[in-house]
């Protein structure tokens, strides 16, 4: 079941989704004073992923109540390294004020060690920030601009099981044309329009507290044609629609389920780094996938816990899209996660 959703307030009064399911844009309104459960389970963040063939720079500015998280990556796939570095806050407790919307509003945070600027401009985003010691004794400045917004975008409306007034409210823009630079020990990284592509997760809801999902997106060209895919599940209750998605010179094409073939090692325990599989129940992702990094992170003090693999890697296969065109992609650089929390 696909269930697609129609303009309106996302929550009823009482707190819980008022619609359950999928659309191309954000026709429902977030309200976080709408919110009826506890002040401490709401969680928003923005997550920017600008990609190259040769390396990405991700970016981060969640306010998760009692904790807020300023973070950036970057990764080199040639030479298959990454550096992590987060400012934590405590109990920002939506002080950050993070939009109601993706199509509006900014984002501004900046303390000692980090100033982020997530601006909405007329071209489209920009993303203008320095993370003091970033590396070592080395800051971290980039800027860049996403432009060229595709038509279509993931939106899902998801509720959990568990509780009435926890939801996931999310969107996922995938193909932005990105333009800029990041700077790092001696070393510039360059973003030209005609190589490099943005995506931004903008996610807002409340969610319970332990918690596994699998998510995937890739962003490139294919035969001359800006292509694009979102995958995942395990995130709350999705039997009114998945998120997958193809996006083909900017037009969204709907996928039922697909499945993340995880290889196992010899005890049982994911083997991240040997190849995996994908399959769709319609047939319409199939695909090989070839690891080069996995950027991992355990963190676990007292009752949380965040036990994250984003790996990133090449997929090799066939995509069907709703007219029933196959596409094959070969090499296509783009990640695959799977991440348990407990927070």
């Amino acid at each position: 079941m696909q269930n697609k959703l129609t303009k309106g307030d996302l929550l009823n009064l009482d707190g819980s989704l008022a619609q359950k399911g999928y659309a191309n844009s954000l026709v429902l309104k977030y309200n976080r004073d709408a919110i009826k459960a506890s002040r401490f389970r709401i969680k928003e963040w923005d997550y920017y992923l600008i990609t190259t063939q040769d390396y990405a720079l991700a970016l981060t500015v969640a306010d998760n109540s009692y904790m807020g998280l300023i973070s950036a990556s970057l990764i080199d796939f040639k030479a298959r390294t990454e550096k992590t570095n987060n400012s934590v806050i405590l109990f920002p407790m939506g002080k950050l004020e993070m939009p109601s919307t993706s199509d509006k509003g900014d984002i501004h945070y900046k303390n000692k060690k980090v100033d982020f600027l997530f601006q909405r401009v007329e071209e489209g985003r920009r993303l203008k920030i320095k993370f003091n010691k970033f590396d070592g004794k080395d800051d971290l400045i980039a800027d860049v601009l996403l432009t060229d917004e595709p038509q279509d975008s993931m939106v899902i409306a998801t509720p959990f099981k568990e509780k009435k007034t926890a939801f996931y409210y999310n969107q996922k823009i995938v193909g932005m044309r990105a333009s800029g630079f990041a700077k790092c020990k001696g070393r510039t990284y360059d973003f030209s329009k005609e190589e490099a592509f943005g995506m931004l997760d903008w996610g807002r809801g409340v969610w319970t507290y332990d918690n596994t999902w699998y998510w995937g997106a890739g962003q490139g060209v294919v035969d001359g044609n800006v292509f694009g895919f979102n995958i995942g599940y395990g995130f709350g209750d999705t039997c009114a629609a998945s998120e997958n998605m193809l996006f083909y010179n900017g037009i969204a094409h709907k996928l039922e389920g697909v499945s993340f073939n995880i290889p196992k090692t010899a005890d049982g325990k994911d083997d991240f780094m040997s190849p995996w599989t994908f399959s769709s129940t319609d047939g319409r992702f199939e695909m090989e996938f070839e690891p080069i990094i996995d950027r991992s992170a355990l963190v676990s003090i007292g009752v949380m816990c965040s036990d994250q693999h984003q790996v990133f890697g090449k997929f090799t296969g066939d995509v069907v899209l709703d007219d029933g065109t196959k596409i094959y992609i070969q090499d296509f650089l783009a990640f695959a996660e799977k991440v348990h929390n407990k927070w």
